[in-house]
């Protein structure tokens, strides 16, 4: 488009369109983008500080310390005397003299020599005392937080389970202790498009067998049968590629040692469902008729020979229902 000013012609642009904010979360390999929003945001620093990982937590710790610290040896450097024994516009003696204040050590060598001087300090102090609550209760946060130690298995099995195919999941009690009051939820995502050609994804509850367990010690084997009233009836391999069928696992426990509930979730991609595979046995018997259970084999798969395995474990009363050690 253009305008005419007497005969020379003026071009006219469009706006630019703004770079929008985007976030990306990621499950798994599974990964969602948001626009409009940012994953850091300075109005919330609180939440900022607990979501970054260790790593970051540091590093940002110390990238404020030395800004803080920074900012308080040019305002010591600025005023020649503000610092009594310190070399004339040296600002690596205002500098240690600030992380000194800041730190509240004060080895005495450096002082405060005016007025200036002492106003600047003073404000340090205040700054150091707010710094130090603050990495205090954030160190708290951060170290309290009750994480689960949830071992679950790399792959999905699909395997004949009193004569219906039944998809698995195997995940086991990654603690020392007994959890209990365990609540598991499995989901599928699947991509469709409709008859007007418009795709896209919903997301459907898989039914379990039993999907809660008032004790949970050692491994639990999560059943959903896809017969006719599945959302994954008559699904194979080859359908789940082609559906992009995604499985999303929670699970939440009550960790009676913290005296809080612990939760996890995971994706699993259409490629970790294995059709015509079970699960190898994790659970064993001691001679004293113990169960002792080996989390390094959650994952570990075997060709299922459609043969019936014997019962094991400590609870194994109803193997229809539930495959729990």
């Amino acid at each position: 488009m253009s305008r005419r000013l007497g005969k020379l012609p003026i071009p006219t642009r469009e706006p630019p369109v703004p770079r929008q904010k985007q976030a990306r979360m990621q499950i798994g390999d599974y990964q969602f983008i948001k626009r409009g929003i940012s994953r850091f945001d300075a109005r919330d620093p609180y939440h900022l500080a607990i979501t970054l990982s260790w790593p970051q937590f540091l590093l940002g710790l110390f990238g404020v310390y030395l800004a803080v610290n920074t900012i308080f040896a040019i305002l010591y450097a600025l005023v020649p005397g503000a610092l009594t024994n310190a070399h004339p516009h040296s600002f690596l003696d205002a500098f240690f003299f600030s992380f000194e204040t800041l730190a509240t050590v004060g080895y005495g060598e450096m002082y405060p020599g005016s007025l200036y001087g002492h106003l600047v300090a003073s404000a340090e102090i205040v700054c150091g005392i707010a710094f130090t609550a603050i990495l205090t209760g954030l160190t708290f946060v951060r170290f309290s937080r009750p994480r689960a130690k949830f071992v679950m298995a790399d792959k999905l099995v699909v395997t004949a389970h009193n004569g219906k195919p039944t998809l698995m999941l195997r995940v086991g009690n990654g603690r020392a202790n007994v959890l209990a009051d365990a609540n598991a939820k499995l989901n599928v995502l699947l991509s469709d498009v409709t008859a007007e050609g418009a795709r896209f994804r919903r997301a459907q509850e898989l039914r379990l067998l039993r999907a809660h367990l008032p004790m949970f010690p050692l491994t639990w084997t999560l059943m959903h049968v896809m017969d006719e009233t599945s959302p994954l009836a008559g699904f194979d391999q080859a359908r789940f590629i082609t559906a992009d069928a995604r499985v999303f696992f929670t699970l939440e426990a009550r960790d009676p040692m913290l005296g809080a509930v612990v939760h996890d979730l995971r994706t699993y991609a259409p490629q970790d469902v294995l059709f015509g595979m079970r699960y190898a046995d994790a659970v064993f018997t001691a001679e004293d008729g113990s169960p002792i259970a080996d989390l390094t084999l959650i994952s570990t798969v075997e060709a299922d020979d459609g043969r019936d395995r014997p019962e094991q474990g400590w609870a194994d009363v109803r193997r229809d229902d539930l495959d729990q050690a």
